[in-house]
């Protein structure tokens, strides 16, 4: 699906804590060959602060850098899968947060799991085309460390925390969108208290999926991969993305990873890459960001930022 909007600023959160492999050397049988062998992860954040507090430090992060009146934002979506509370939702407390309380806002929670940015930001892009809402705050927010069983070995070296922002206003630029699910009733990847998966079977859904989804958004919009400038993918494990690239012969420049430094941070780990791409890349590009998570669901975007 294509539609017209312009993405004024990005922005991004990163807690200072900090998990290192060899701190959990200290708490389950593994090492940090083993961890980097099999998933390229080197570090991952710890948030002392709550998922509110990062999707408001990452909004305040796309705000400044744009000198952005955030009055005007009048639509707030955020992605996440880690509400410490079942309700409000974090868009609502955010936008308390923010000081629009007396603005008239439509404010709402995504839970797509890992791909519930992708989700979010269509679902945004698509009721600025009512014009309606004249800006869009979109957010992936995540405290991954309060889901995850430390001593669980299989899942506990695999997840971060953070938080990265998008603000999108109508425009004249096309983004064009893909999202798909599939409803897991197999159990294959769960969160109840923690997160539960079969690694081997994650594995294998995602390195179907996702060059799938790379070729069906492109063909669908009559494109190719040379029309793309780089591919940000959702940081899930090192050897996927190794796999895909390989799989679709990709050089390495054209595919942006930094999982190595926060594991994966769930809903927060595509709108985190595309903040920390755009500080280092000042000009216009198109990226193509492709997501994947329990549910299971799917999808991709190609955006000019």
């Amino acid at each position: 699906m294509s539609y017209k909007s312009k993405i004024v600023s990005t922005g991004k959160y990163l807690p200072e804590g900090v998990i290192t492999n060899f701190d959990l050397e200290k708490l389950v049988d593994t090492n940090d060959e083993w961890i980097v062998s099999r998933t390229g992860i080197n570090t991952r954040r710890k948030a002392l602060e709550s998922v509110l507090d990062m999707a408001y430090n990452a909004s305040m992060d796309a705000i400044k850098k744009a000198e952005y009146d955030k009055d005007k934002i009048d639509l707030i979506i955020v992605a996440t899968i880690t509400n410490e509370i079942k309700s409000p939702s974090i868009a609502n407390l955010l936008q308390a947060k923010l000081g629009l309380n007396d603005k008239q806002v439509m404010a709402f929670d995504v839970n797509a799991a890992c791909t519930g940015f992708v989700y979010a930001l269509e679902v945004a892009t698509s009721l600025l085309q009512s014009w309606k809402f004249k800006s869009a705050l979109v957010v992936g927010s995540e405290k991954m460390t309060n889901i995850v069983d430390f001593t669980d070995r299989n899942t506990c070296i695999l997840f971060g925390d953070g938080a990265g922002s998008m603000i999108v206003e109508p425009g004249d630029i096309d983004s064009v969108f893909y999202n798909d699910s599939k409803g897991d009733n197999t159990k294959i990847l769960e969160v109840d208290k923690y997160v539960k998966m079969n690694g081997p079977r994650v594995y294998q859904f995602a390195v179907d999926i996702i060059p799938k989804t790379i070729n069906k958004i492109l063909r669908d919009n009559n494109l190719t991969l040379d029309d793309i400038d780089v591919i940000i993918p959702h940081q899930a494990n090192k050897r996927i993305v190794e796999s895909i690239i390989k799989e679709m012969n990709l050089s390495d420049d054209k595919v942006i990873l930094n999982i190595d430094r926060y594991g994966n941070t769930s809903a927060a780990s595509i709108p985190i890459t595309i903040a920390e791409y755009k500080e280092e890349n000042k000009d216009l590009k198109t990226i193509l960001i492709v997501g994947f998570g329990g549910g299971f669901t799917w999808g991709a975007a190609i955006l000019k930022i």
